[in-house]
């Protein structure tokens, strides 16, 4: 079983963290079924922007990365606090310990962002929301910015925008599976 962690910031996008969980959910009653995802954040309670609630299974300090296959990160609202928990020191520790194993990471929108200040994307490219001066933000902690909708390089996938989301979600699937997985579960969805 592939196991797939959701990391829920405060201000997270409900629609960015849904994706995942769609298509996670999705493939385990009707993909392959060798994929479970689980939630985690600072706090048992996380508010998403507009103040919708989420209850996470796991706190971070209960994470054992050894135990899991991915890291997904949706983006989030400045107006919903989503940068001051996003820099938080463990949230900071959790997203290094995954890159140093070499685990995908999947980020949507300013997701990118919150990883590229641990310091990973350092030198390597990357995209984040395409509407503002996010990108410039993202530029200045040291990644190589492609105005481009998904960028991936090497385990980190990042993507423009909510419009995106849904595509980060089934490449995310298609790593963790395989390709013919992936379009299974795109076409039973309705996205193929």
């Amino acid at each position: 079983m592939k196991k797939i962690l959701l990391l829920l910031i405060d201000g997270f996008e409900t629609y960015e963290a849904s994706v995942f969980i769609d298509v996670i959910g999705w493939n385990l009653i009707d993909g392959d079924k060798q994929t479970k995802l689980y939630t985690c954040g600072i706090k048992r309670e996380v508010k998403s922007s507009f103040d919708q609630r989420m209850v996470v299974d796991y706190l971070i300090h209960e994470i054992h990365i050894e135990d899991f296959d991915a890291l997904a990160i949706p983006g989030g609202f400045e107006e919903y606090n989503f940068y001051v928990e996003g820099y938080d020191k463990r949230i900071q520790d959790l997203i290094i310990k995954f890159n140093e194993k070499n685990k995908t990471i999947a980020t949507i929108c300013v997701g990118a962002i919150i990883v590229a200040k641990a310091g990973i994307l350092k030198g390597r490219n990357a995209t984040t929301y395409n509407k503002s001066v996010r990108q410039e933000t993202l530029k200045s902690f040291g990644a190589n910015v492609i105005n481009e909708p998904v960028v991936i390089d090497n385990n980190i996938i990042t993507c423009w925008n909510p419009s995106t989301a849904i595509e980060v979600a089934f490449i995310l699937l298609e790593i963790i599976t395989d390709t013919k997985n992936s379009n299974y579960v795109k076409k039973i969805m309705g996205f193929k």
